[in-house]
This record gives structure tokens, sequence and C-alpha cells, in this order.
């Protein structure tokens, strides 16, 4: 992919967002949302180095994921919207939809969960010789939960096809991650596994791709898993409505200045910014367009509400 192939891809998910968000302030969208804005070099980067059949498991905030990864922005609104998509049926709303038909194994709203789900799709990938590689993204707090850690060593024990992105953007929900470690980076923890750990800048689309791809081909080979932590900065809140208060006067406008698609613009040129003007028009086409289309949509028959339910 080039720049202007990862700045569609980008804006895509921005735009997305944007127009969840309006959606979800016009009543349009029940329940909470948990956004990416900012983070969109990661998924974008990381997929670069994927295959059809190479499973992805992401967090709740896991919209660019999908995106990046091809599920349909139809389907991803009218789930949101609760209507009856053909991905969950209006059951998974934001933070539980999935596409197994694009190997998104799906997002989970209890914090770290998706490792060991993604763990048990590597160690599926092991036993069936399939050679597709598993990648999970976890934010920065997660890396503190119990789950994560006997997953990780599981996968390392194991030489699972694994590779964990750590979406360290500072915050674990509204509290610093400075505050509830004693190490730098989170990366450092990987010896503790025995595996390999890297730290990049998760703003660069190029430099996550390189990072992951690295990772992706040790785990293909049979190496085992790797921990990549993308350093970046989400630009809302942790949650729709969240005020943000614990922020520091000023952090967002910096962060604004160093999010991925301002820093394609910034380095334009007059004809390269004009394609890129170009692109954001087609999306806003692109999006609406989705957006209509899931609208039309229908809710669920309520007959089928014990559907899926297991007694």
């Amino acid at each position: 992919m080039g720049l202007l192939d990862d700045f569609r891809l980008m804006a895509r998910i921005r735009r997305f967002e944007e127009r969840l968000t309006a959606l979800k302030d016009a009543g349009e969208i029940p329940g909470s949302i948990h956004l990416c804005n900012g983070q969109e070099a990661i998924p974008v980067g990381a997929s670069r180095a994927l295959r059809d059949g190479d499973y992805v498991t992401a967090t709740y905030r896991g919209h660019g994921w999908a995106i990046a990864r091809g599920v349909d922005l139809t389907g991803l609104f009218a789930e949101m919207m609760g209507h009856d998509s053909a991905l969950c049926g209006g059951r998974a709303a934001s933070p539980y939809l999935s596409d197994p038909g694009r190997w998104f194994v799906g997002e989970n709203s209890i914090v770290g969960a998706g490792v060991p789900i993604a763990t048990g799709a590597a160690l599926t990938a092991q036993r069936t010789g399939s050679g597709a590689v598993s990648v999970v993204s976890i934010g920065d707090g997660a890396m503190n939960q119990g789950n994560v850690h006997e997953a990780i060593n599981m996968a390392a024990v194991l030489d699972l096809p694994l590779v964990l992105v750590v979406e360290n953007n500072v915050y674990s929900e509204m509290s610093p991650i400075s505050d509830m470690v004693r190490i730098r980076q989170l990366a450092e923890r990987a010896p503790g596994y025995g595996v390999p750990g890297r730290v990049v800048d998760g703003n660069d689309a190029d430099a996550v791709a390189e990072a992951v791809a690295e990772a992706v081909d040790r785990a293909r080979d049979g190496s085992g898993p790797s921990i990549v932590e993308a350093m970046t900065e989400r630009l809302v809140g942790h949650y729709s409505g969240d005020a943000q208060q614990y922020r520091p006067a000023g952090e967002i406008a910096a962060a604004r200045e160093r999010e991925p698609l301002a820093r394609i613009r910034r380095a334009a040129d007059a004809a390269l910014t004009a394609r890129l003007d170009a692109i954001d028009a087609e999306l806003a086409d692109e999006i609406e367009a989705a957006v209509t289309a899931a609208r039309a949509v229908p809710t669920p028959d309520p007959a089928t509400a014990k559907e899926h339910v297991y007694v």
C-alpha cells in the first residue's frame, strides 16, 4: 500500500467514527461507544502484514480494526443502530461486533479478554497447520490483567502464532498508565515471557507495518509470539460522553498535531493536498450512502430474541 491508500483507509475509519458520534448524539445509536480517533495508523499498518485467513481480535475500541479488515460499512452502521445487520443481527452493537467472513473474531468489552480468545485462535491455527496468524489488539491498561499474562505465557510455551499489539494511548480509561506501572514501556515485559518486544510510533502506519510484519513472519514460521507496543493518543474520550476533565489543558490540541492524518497533510504539497481533499470528498459520499442503507435495514423480529441463547 502507498501513502494515498493508507490515507484513504485511515480517513475512512476517522469519518466512520465521526459519523457514528453524530448518530449517537442524534439518538440513533443505543448504548455506549468507544472510538479510535487518532489511533487509525495502528490497524491500518498492522493489516498490511496480514492475509486472508489470519485472525484479528480487538478491544471494544475496535471499529478501526474491523474496517481495516474489510468489514462492510453498512453492516457496521446497521449493527450499531441495533438493526438486523448481516454481521450480528443487531445483538452485538458497538462493543461485541464480529465478522467471521472477514476473519474478524470480534471485539470484547471485558478488558484483556480478547487475548485468551486470540490465543485459542492461534492454537487452532497451529493444530490445523493452516499457516494462519492470530493478531490481537489490547489497550495499555489490559497489560495488568491476569488472563493476559496467562495467555501470553501459554502462547510462549507452546510457540503459538500470536501477535499482541498493545495500543498504548497513554490512558487506561481515565488513569495515566505512568501512574499504574513502574516500567517505562510495557514491551519491557516481553523478556519475562521469553518473547520479543518492540516499541513503535503508533501514529506512523509504515512503522507499525514493519514491526507487525516482522512479528507475523516470526509467528508464521513457528517461532512463537511477539509483543508490539504502538505509542499513540486518542483524540476523544474513553467513551461517548466522557468529559475528559482528567486530561491536562492543551494535551488534546497537541495530540491533534501528531495524529496520523494531520501528519500526512502537514507534509503534503499543493498537488498532494488536492488529492487528499478529493479522497475526503469521496469518503463523505461513501459514509452517507452506508448510513442511508443502514437506516433501511429493519430492526430484529422480537420473536427471534431467544435465538443464540444457551439455556
